[in-house]
């Protein structure tokens, strides 16, 4: 702007081209007041819109998702004799897809060809990277019609490709592809690598992944922190310690750097397995390279004992933490409460939630949860009513899992033999309450709550009961 000033001041008139720098500038700045008043500074005197202002309103729209405005402004340009060019219409056409519009992205396809604009890579990119996204065609069709064309892919042609096979299922026409990247003289990219690995991790393919990866040293690409996990999490189907180290160590021979993100990942995934003594070596391992652990680490080894109901030794690596400086946090104390919950040692539960409360460290329903869940294990459900209470009266609301876990504990009860039957009217009265309530705030119960409450209604009497929920629940959906 400081510019456009001292362009005036020495006579200088600035010209469309300077405004529609300003313009497209100030939109990306998110500054979009600015940008529209020089726009009618422009238009006031005298200066007529060209295809890269129009560009420039497009692309604000559809950084935004207000594509619908479309039809008010850049038309309205276009309706005094400017015709948008190809670069205009892949923008709209990117634009409609990215908000869920296919058939206005068609028609600005359609008007495209109509126009003499000729389809480029980069408006076919556009066009099949937005079907596929919604799962429209064949990736073979799409990559027919562009040999048609006589257009040459690019490296975003081949990742969209890449992309559709691989989500099709179809990973032997993923990696031929990768191939015949190499023999139209491109190289593969971040991209490339991230989208095979995720897809093949996802079905299972370790040694592909490897392949893959190895592959991609060749063109300088060495696995990094997410692609380590990603290949973890893969080789953790496996639930062998071996298999997991081997492969951890095959990636940081191909150059993973070692530092506190991949050890977390590391000792997570194994500590995820209940192998915490697998992963306890990691943790000196990583100790000895001068390497000190985080908040993450000892949530992960503490959550490692907690499944191994080794609670002593949990406690043991929470006191650790404290020792060395690291302050537990609210994940830290929730896997312990879990731990304790699970292991019915309700009292000390309680003990656990009481020092949160000191600290300050109950911000949401899911440690009363917790405790929830090991009363209503327990049949201790007067308890749980009382914790409901509490949560309440400190101002915290509860949620899906807190309704889910009262109203399957109400129903356990209710069906424990030797009870009178006015007791059991009244646990399953309490149940119905709950759920009539759970469905007024409109949360949507899980599968388990439904099935106790389908048992309850399935008997005699209960018709009109179950009319009425079934039209409550009729346009929810069940988690």
């Amino acid at each position: 702007m400081n510019v456009m000033k001292k362009m005036v001041q020495r006579n200088i008139l600035p010209n469309v081209f300077v405004y529609g720098t300003l313009i497209d500038g100030y939109f990306k700045a998110g500054q979009h007041g600015i940008a529209l008043d020089l726009f009618k500074e422009m238009k006031s005197v005298g200066l007529e819109e060209n295809n890269f202002v129009i560009d420039s309103f497009v692309n604000n729209f559809k950084r935004s998702g207000r594509m619908e405005e479309f039809n008010e402004l850049p038309k309205a340009m276009m309706s005094r004799g400017l015709v948008p060019d190809r670069v205009n219409y892949t923008s709209m056409m990117d634009g409609f897809f990215k908000v869920g519009k296919e058939l206005d992205a068609f028609d600005m396809a359609q008007e495209m060809t109509e126009k003499s604009s000729d389809f480029d890579i980069v408006a076919y990119n556009v066009l099949i990277n937005g079907l596929f996204k919604r799962g429209k065609y064949e990736s073979e069709s799409f990559y027919t019609g562009m040999r048609e064309l006589g257009l040459v892919p690019d490296s975003a042609t081949f990742n969209t490709m890449i992309n559709a096979y691989c989500k099709e299922g179809n990973l032997e026409n993923a990696l031929k592809l990768l191939n015949e990247m190499k023999s139209y003289g491109l190289l593969p990219d971040l991209i490339t690598r991230n989208i095979l690995v995720q897809r093949l991790c996802a079905a299972g393919e370790i040694e592909k992944t490897m392949d893959v990866l190895n592959g991609m040293l060749v063109f300088g690409f060495h696995p990094t922190p997410t692609t380590h996990k990603a290949v973890l999490d893969a080789s953790s189907k496996s639930r062998r310690a071996d298999v997991i180290l081997h492969i951890h160590n095959r990636l940081v021979g191909m150059g993973l750097e070692l530092n506190l993100s991949t050890y977390n990942t590391l000792i997570s995934t194994l500590c995820r397995l209940k192998m915490v003594k697998r992963a306890t070596l990691v943790f000196k391992d990583m100790k000895g390279k001068g390497i000190s652990p985080d908040i993450i680490t000892y949530n992960a080894l503490i959550q490692g004992y907690c499944l191994s109901s080794h609670l002593k030794n949990a406690f043991s690596v929470h006191s650790r933490m404290l020792i060395e400086g690291v302050s537990p946090n609210v994940e830290t104390y929730n896997i312990l409460l879990r731990g304790l919950s699970d292991a019915s040692l309700i009292k000390d539960a309680a003990g656990l939630v009481n020092q949160m409360k000191e600290r300050g460290l109950i911000q949401n329903a899911d440690p009363y949860d917790i405790l929830l869940s090991g009363h209503g294990n327990g049949k201790k459900m007067s308890e749980a009513k009382e914790l409901m209470r509490e949560m309440q009266v400190r101002g915290l609301s509860p949620n899906s899992s807190t309704y889910d876990i009262l109203i399957c504990g109400w129903y356990r009860l209710s069906k424990q033999p030797g009870l009178s039957k006015s007791l059991k009217r009244s646990y399953q009265a309490e149940a119905k309450r709950l759920f009539e309530e759970m469905n007024e705030k409109g949360f949507i119960p899980c599968e388990n709550t439904l099935a106790h409450v389908s048992f309850a209604l399935a008997k005699p009497g209960k018709k009109v009961d179950a009319q009425r929920i079934l039209n409550k629940l009729y346009k929810k959906e069940v988690k």
